[in-house]
């Protein structure tokens, strides 16, 4: 038999298309070819895999060989086909049977000795082989995070040897284990007790976890604004298994995966001078960034000011759809970037603007420049804008510990329960539509909110932000309809920063 057809899968954003490797043998001077829009590493393969056929005491052919990955029009990227080559090529030379090929895929890079290396994004190929019902052929390395997947049979191998061994017949590869159910989240980070004083923002924190609102943390240098953004996935209640596989999935992807996070929410902190491709997504293969690493999770951005302007623009679309899409000239890829966003900053560049025991070193004018780097459109995004205070000795010291991450967590998860009930979804994702229906207030609240955004010179959004926020609070007190009172506290979750841009206090 001259001809072999082995599949694999390629990568290209969460989703995982199916590539047939078409190997032929012909006469004629020994070449190999291979071709279906290959890149640099995967042309690479050609040595790799000539390396270890033969130091896996096989022949390799001196004949004409050609590779080709079909489709022809879809990249091809990094060492992922290797396995899949080599198989191809030793089926083809009738070196090993190819009657079961068809019963599966084959995903990995093979080293010079033959053994199998692990590569980024088996997940999503375990995903799309599971809906083709296949078994995946995978490297160890990979075999936990490809049983993520359930609904795929994965056989995982130590190197080329043994996969032939399984296609003859001699040795069965084994079956990876399913991992156990996944577990509940959070119990192991930082308690929300820790946290001394701070009592309105310890509330907002509860209010953006109930209805996964976007955060903004101002006030000083020292006060605790990443302590408290750091205990909010603790807060946020445990994801189902298919939120679980997506956020896996897209770590698999960036090669982060860490099966010890499986089922526990993100938390992503980059650096202020992380670049636009860095946060949203990017590069000739695109990756995803770090909104996409933050799905279903938290992407604290501390020092907000000080991250490039267009970087911080980039977030706007992502806020309102919960997807990215990364455009290259020659390939689209969609992520799915359904994060929290939590943000802190300083009052001024100096750090003590208003602050009761420190002068502030800043004229209005550098004060006025540092808080315009956030622009309108951005800051009508953010739900909940909470000052942070500087706390006192007696708050620091003698105050009593609030209330633990678990007991907030389960106020948390009764409101999410509602919302889930009567909505399907948290009241940060409502459209306006849903907004119409399930927000308005009672007259009372109506018109204190009409006097507000008058005053304020609210927006459109930032109007059913406020609506939004109002249904979280009586979610959080259990009564089905928005009164004045949520109404208040919402919009003044709001006031006190919008009051000091104008002012420049």
């Amino acid at each position: 038999m001259s001809l072999a057809l082995v599949r694999a899968r390629a990568v290209d954003g969460l989703a995982a298309p199916e590539v047939m490797v078409e190997v032929h043998l012909a006469n004629g001077l020994p070449t190999f070819s291979l071709v279906g829009l290959p890149d640099t590493e995967v042309r690479e393969a050609r040595d790799r895999v000539r390396a270890a056929i033969t130091t896996s005491c096989f022949e390799f052919p001196a004949r004409r060989i050609t590779v080709n990955l079909a489709p022809a029009d879809l990249p091809k990227e990094g060492g992922r086909f290797d396995l899949a080559i080599a198989l191809g090529i030793l089926v083809a030379s009738g070196q090993v049977q190819g009657a079961r090929l068809d019963e599966y895929e084959f995903c990995g890079e093979l080293s010079l000795d033959g053994s199998l290396r692990g590569v980024r994004g088996v997940l999503a190929a375990a995903l799309a082989a599971g809906r083709a019902r296949r078994n995946l052929v995978v490297a160890a390395d990979n075999a936990h995070e490809a049983a993520l997947a359930r609904t795929v049979c994965v056989r995982p191998a130590a190197g080329l040897l043994a996969v032939c061994a399984h296609l003859n017949g001699h040795e069965e590869l084994p079956l990876q284990a399913r991992p156990p159910a996944q577990a509940g989240e959070g119990e192991n980070g930082p308690d929300l007790a820790d946290v001394r004083g701070q009592l309105q923002a310890r509330r907002a924190l509860e209010v953006a976890a109930a209805g996964g609102h976007s955060l903004l943390l101002f006030g000083p240098p020292g006060t605790g604004k990443s302590m408290l953004a750091q205990r909010l996935p603790g807060l946020l209640p445990a994801m189902d298994e298919a939120e679980a596989l997506e956020v896996a999935a897209l770590h698999s992807l960036d090669g982060e995966f860490d099966p010890g996070d499986w089922g526990r929410r993100p938390f992503r902190f980059p650096h202020h001078s992380a670049s636009s491709a860095a946060i949203v997504g990017g590069g000739a293969s695109p990756r995803p960034g770090e909104i996409s690493l933050s799905h279903h999770g938290v992407l604290f951005l501390d020092e907000l000011p000080e991250f490039d302007r267009r970087v911080l623009e980039a977030l706007r679309e992502p806020l309102e759809t919960g997807v990215v899409t990364v455009a290259r000239a020659r390939r689209k890829a969609i992520f799915p970037a359904r994060f929290q966003l939590v943000a802190a900053m300083n009052p001024c560049p100096c750090g003590y603007a208003g602050h009761p025991r420190r002068p502030c070193r800043c004229t209005p004018d550098q004060i006025s420049r540092y808080r315009g780097r956030l622009s309108g459109p951005l800051l009508d995004r953010i739900d909940l804008m909470i000052e942070v205070p500087a706390p006192t000795h007696d708050e620091l010291v003698g105050a009593v510990p609030g209330e633990t991450t678990a007991v907030v967590r389960a106020r948390v998860a009764q409101a999410r329960a509602r919302q889930q009930q009567r909505q399907g979804v948290a009241n940060a994702r409502l459209e306006a539509a849903a907004v119409e229906a399930y927000c308005m207030p009672d007259s009372a609240a109506a018109n204190l909110l009409r006097e507000a955004m008058m005053r304020l010179n609210l927006s459109a959004r930032a109007y059913h932000r406020v609506l939004r926020v109002a249904r979280t609070l009586a979610d959080l007190a259990g009564v089905e309809r928005p009164s004045a009172a949520h109404v208040a506290e919402a919009i003044q979750y709001r006031r006190g920063f919008e009051e000091r841009r104008r002012t420049g206090a």
